[in-house]
């Protein structure tokens, strides 16, 4: 899914570094980096855009008037120095909500959060005809933003303030946590099974009376995931 993007913002370093982090991510098209809501208007009525990056505090009319003035926004995404007016971008139903100074990877959950809310109003506006679903996802490994298809992986371990992503033929390190995995992973077959481990269904071998096992690898069931994951394997009963 391709996306045309504008920034808005009155810092040029600011439109730069979101510029850049555009520029990693395949089908995010920055079409017009504006300084005020005057400028973004221009481009709004004439071009057909997807994200608006706004900052808060820019002269003259600020970024949650401007939101606020437009009939039919586009999907919306903060990016201001200042943490009290998240309330305010949960009002405009902002998507995100960034805190400079923003880094690779939160510029990445926000734009993971967009296709999510895009994927979702297409599926409700076409029930008949849903849209294909995505099958790959990028994630920030080192320096690098990974590409990653669900379908390749295995299972998924905790390491702390890490996760390793065990794929078919590699394993990845990323700085992220696991709830956002599950997040990320859950409508996608996978399973959380153990404060440190989230499973592919669909790469498990055989399910022991406390683990799985997948290839050559087991993996315990951690006991306060035991009720949940006999409740999900229900659905895959053949008796």
């Amino acid at each position: 899914m391709n996306l045309n993007c504008v920034i808005t913002d009155d810092e040029p370093i600011a439109r730069d570094i979101l510029e850049e982090y555009a520029k990693m991510i395949p089908g995010l098209n920055i079409i017009a980096k504006c300084r005020n809501a005057v400028e973004t208007l221009e481009v709004l009525r004439h071009n057909s855009v997807d994200v608006l990056f706004t900052d808060i505090h820019m002269p003259g009319i600020t970024g949650l008037d401007f939101i606020r003035s437009l009939k039919e926004p586009p999907a919306i995404i903060i990016t201001t120095a200042y943490p009290n007016y998240a309330i305010d971008g949960f009002d405009i139903d902002a998507i995100d909500y960034l805190l400079k100074p923003i880094s690779i990877d939160r510029f990445l959950r926000a734009i993971n959060k967009v296709y999510r809310r895009l994927e979702t109003e297409e599926t409700a506006e076409k029930p008949v005809a849903p849209t294909a679903e995505k099958t790959f996802f990028f994630i920030k490994s080192n320096a690098d933003l990974v590409k990653i298809s669900y379908d390749a992986i295995q299972y998924i371990e905790g390491l702390e303030n890490y996760v390793r992503i065990h794929c078919e033929d590699k394993s990845i390190i990323s700085f992220t946590t696991m709830k956002h995995m599950v997040d990320l992973l859950s409508r996608h077959g996978f399973l959380r099974i153990h404060r440190s481990y989230i499973i592919n269904l669909s790469k498990v071998t055989s399910v022991q009376n406390h683990s799985f096992k997948i290839g050559n690898t087991e993996l315990a069931i951690g006991k306060s995931y035991r009720k949940s994951v006999a409740e999900v394997l229900k659905n895959y009963y053949s008796i």
